[in-house]
């Protein structure tokens, strides 16, 4: 099975009952369509040129998470910016480091980027994590940058080139990441 999937209208009804499941784990950290007015609009917008959406699936098929690459640039800045969010019980497995593993590779070598860019919100441990470990770098602070569930919310600002993805050795190991997932569940309870 593939780690990657093109949204599509025919799992609403799971993606929407994954978004309401994982409202405690989303919080003010993103603002996941919610309604099927907003899970329509959000398939509208990555079909645009400018926006490409990806899903995460598990082993087994189910949705994991989402990635989306918005706002694409292309000429001489050829860039874009990530999003990215897990369903619960899939968090903290490790599907999100895959998946994003793989929408970069597809980003760097399919699309042709130059440059990806991640906004944290500073507080988002997990979120810093995982763009660390795949080898993007710290590039600044911009206050009251994004609107999130209401509000201006300060962001980091996380960047990775072609240049240093195709340098980062041994991006994933895939062993490494199961057992890191495996230990985060015991002790998380399980969750």
């Amino acid at each position: 099975m593939h780690i990657l999937e093109k949204p599509t209208s025919h799992r609403q009804s799971e993606f929407l009952a994954a978004v309401r499941k994982s409202k405690r784990l989303h919080g003010a950290w993103v603002a996941a369509p919610r309604t099927p007015k907003a899970f329509k609009a959000y398939l509208r917008r990555i079909r645009n040129k400018v926006h490409l959406g990806y899903w995460v699936l598990t082993k087994d098929g189910e949705l994991a998470g989402v990635i989306n690459v918005n706002e694409i640039v292309r000429g001489a800045f050829c860039s874009g910016y990530l999003g990215y969010y897990a369903f619960v019980p899939h968090n903290g497995k490790g599907y999100l480091t895959r998946g994003l593993a793989a929408v970069l590779t597809d980003l760097f070598r399919v699309h042709g980027l130059h440059r990806v860019e991640a906004n944290i919100q500073p507080g988002n441990n997990d979120s810093q994590v995982l763009v660390q470990r795949l080898g993007f770098r710290l590039e600044g602070f911009s206050p009251r940058y994004l609107k999130i569930a209401g509000r201006w919310r300060d962001h980091e600002r996380w960047a990775l080139t072609v240049e240093d993805w195709r340098r980062k050795p041994a991006r994933l190991d895939n062993k490494r990441l199961e057992r890191t997932a495996e230990k985060r569940g015991r002790s998380a309870g399980g969750r």
